[in-house]
């Protein structure tokens, strides 16, 4: 079925979309139901367990069964049918991730969020075990859980497991990891099954690891049924006491030592939250301890366990009854009486009074037990006076936890249990979060540095800063503590990062030619830039300013600016000559050049506030903004002359004078 391509229509109705993946009995396809127009995960069975008419027929059963599961934390199943030799199944399609990737990504889990994702699992339990339903394979792959933390169980009565990991003969076992001892021991399932697998699942996602494995499913189911699991605490010493009494109440080998029921386990796990939140940490409430049980190794008390409903025993007829007194079978007929001897009924009435009156030998010497108090949370040496007060030797091992030294972390057997007055507790003692090495950091961009020193469960403290010309600018130069020193966990670490090379004195390069300017810079390490900037005073290609200033400090590499200047464009100077003042003033002007004006005297009118020259003159190419000197006429009127008449006898003489002509009689000598 791995081969259907999106667009396959499955029994005419559903249309496949895409593969969303496979389990060990059946593909999964995402489809879409053209009849109600909505989502379906689509589950199509390998042909080798539809050819099996016994597997299929209890695929039939337990997929209706299934489908009658309505319950906001069960994923439903819409449909089942044929197609193409197999059978398939359609079930609400969920986007999340499977609790399995969420503990994968981001156990150990933080106790309460751990406990509502439980209370939700066996809220669904609960729903399915009323009506008679049992999972019996469930696992964090079959708990589906959203961005919310919403979880939905899939797969009830339908259980999917790698087939390397079922063993059962004649029907679906579970996972290894998380099926329970009768399981692994090939004896039937009950409520109790899954409540085990819970409990597995529950210790998964506060440690990030299950309790038994082993490289084959064979070792893991052993393990199950002979092994005690291993105390939490060894992989998370931040596990409050009080969640885990209620873990591993549920991991009892015996399915009478475990929890009554879903109702049992909700409650328990529901006052270690209220214990958790309040910050009783340690302590147990009496129904608490009423409800612990001892699992093989010595984890809960069965002597405290609450007795469920007792087996109801057959009537004296042949009726085969089951655990609950339910008929399973009609009654046979009975044979006609005989005669009995009586001499086996004696046997037994003496067989009977020896074994009572030894049982009342055994009950009349037998050692007084005693409740465990409850200890944990305790410093070591309140919690040493508290049992023995009570009657109890005491034993300790340390161990590293990121609790305060010197406080008990748990206790075994745990509080509520009954023991022989006078037995050892064996107590776990914090000996404080211990020490960790300093990791090797020179060289690293800062963020990185500081995530390495956080894995070694360091700190950074402060970070400072310094100059280096060896480690590139933001990368660390050392530490405080050096790397390789062993320093107490949650100690504050100091990262000294570089800046780069130490500061340089920018040289001051003003009035100088760009060139050598440029060479002076570029020797001392620094990127010059130019820029130039037309002068009419400065000297072209020398440096008329430059950005830093001399004298500054900065990082060597740094970028220089020098502005240099740059000779003025020149034009031809326009012809003035024989324009009036104001006009030669205004085409000056718009060429770019200021005139200056001298003055010459003229006799002729006409030349009156005229440019008689200029200079520089017509046509030269000038710089702009060059002074034009123009020379302009000033009319100023001739003098008039005036003519002197000599009288004599023989001469007159006429003289010009500057009034006019005057005729002076000449006197005869």
């Amino acid at each position: 079925m791995a081969g259907l391509g999106p667009g396959t229509l499955i029994d005419g109705r559903y249309k496949v979309l895409s593969r969303l993946g496979a389990g060990g009995m059946a593909d999964v396809f995402l489809a879409e139901d053209e009849q109600l127009g909505r989502q379906v995960a689509l589950k199509l069975l390998y042909q080798r367990f539809a050819e099996d008419p016994g597997f299929v027929e209890r695929f039939r059963r337990e997929a209706q069964a299934a489908a009658g599961l309505q319950h906001p934390n069960v994923v439903s199943v819409y449909d089942r049918g044929a197609y193409d030799g197999t059978y398939y199944i359609a079930m609400e399609y969920l986007p999340g991730r499977s609790l399995k990737q969420l503990i994968r990504q981001e156990a150990p889990l933080e106790p309460i969020r751990a406990i509502d994702i439980t209370l939700q699992i066996l809220k669904a339990a609960r729903f399915a075990h009323r009506r008679g339903v049992i999972h019996r394979d469930l696992k964090p792959h079959n708990v589906i859980v959203d961005d919310s933390d919403n979880a939905k169980v899939t797969d009830f009565g339908i259980a999917r497991a790698g087939a390397s990991d079922m063993t059962e003969t004649g029907s679906i076992m579970g996972t290894a990891q998380y099926l329970s001892p009768e399981q692994a021991q090939g004896h039937a399932v009950s409520a109790g099954s899954d409540l085990y697998s819970i409990g597995v699942v529950l210790y998964e996602m506060l440690t990030g690891r299950v309790p038994f494995d082993a490289e084959s499913a064979v070792t893991i189911a052993l393990k199950h049924v002979s092994e005690a699991p291993p105390p939490m605490t060894v992989f998370n010493p931040n596990v409050p006491p009080e969640l885990e009494q209620v873990v591993m109440w549920a991991l009892n080998k015996n399915p009478v030592d475990r929890p009554a029921n879903a109702d049992q386990f909700i409650t328990a796990l529901e006052q270690a939250r209220s214990s958790i939140l309040s910050g009783e940490r340690g302590q147990r409430t009496a129904s608490m301890a009423a409800l612990a049980g001892v699992a093989a190794g010595g984890y809960a008390a069965a002597g405290a366990v609450a007795p469920g409903p007792l087996p109801v025993p057959p009537p004296t007829g042949t009726d085969v009854y089951d655990g609950n007194g339910t008929v399973l079978a009609p009654p046979l007929e009975e044979p006609p009486p005989r005669r009995r001897s009586p001499w086996p009924w004696l046997v037994l009435l003496l067989v009977l009074l020896l074994a009572g009156g030894g049982v009342a030998a055994y009950l009349l010497t037998r050692p007084a037990k005693i409740v465990v108090p409850p200890v944990a949370g305790e410093q070591f040496s309140t919690a040493q006076a508290q049992l023995q007060n009570a009657g109890f030797t005491v034993s300790q091992v340390q161990l590293t936890s990121s609790r305060k030294a010197g406080t008990v972390i748990r206790q075994v057997p745990l509080a509520g249990t009954k023991v022989k007055e006078g037995s050892t507790i064996a107590l776990t003692v914090s000996s404080g979060p211990g020490n960790t090495t300093v990791p090797t950091v020179i060289g690293e961009p800062a963020a990185q540095a500081k995530a390495n020193i956080e894995s070694q469960s360091l700190k950074v403290g402060s970070v400072q800063h310094q100059s280096s010309t060896t480690i590139d600018s933001g990368r660390v130069i050392e530490s405080s503590p050096t790397a390789g020193t062993s320093v107490p966990v949650d100690s504050n670490v100091t990262l000294i990062l570089s800046t780069g090379p130490p500061p340089v004195q920018v040289p001051d390069v003003t009035t100088e030619d760009v060139g050598q300017a440029k060479a002076t810079l570029e020797g001392r390490g620094f990127n010059v830039r130019t820029l130039d900037e037309v002068s009419s005073t400065a000297t072209p290609g020398t440096v008329i300013s430059q950005n830093p200033g001399g004298g500054a400090s900065v990082p060597s590499g740094s970028d220089v600016s020098l502005v240099v200047a740059k000779a003025p464009p020149t034009v031809a100077v326009p012809d003035v000559v024989g324009k009036t003042t104001g006009a030669a003033d205004a085409a000056l002007g718009a060429a770019g050049f200021p005139a200056a004006a001298q003055q010459q005297t003229v006799t002729n009118k006409s030349q009156d506030g005229i440019v008689l020259s200029q200079d520089p003159s017509a046509s030269t190419q000038a710089k702009r903004g060059a002074t034009v000197t123009i020379v302009v006429g000033k009319y100023v009127a001739p003098t008039p002359t005036t003519t002197t008449t000599t009288t004599n006898p023989t001469t007159t003489t006429t003289t010009p004078t500057p009034t006019g002509t005057t005729t002076t009689p000449k006197k005869k000598k």
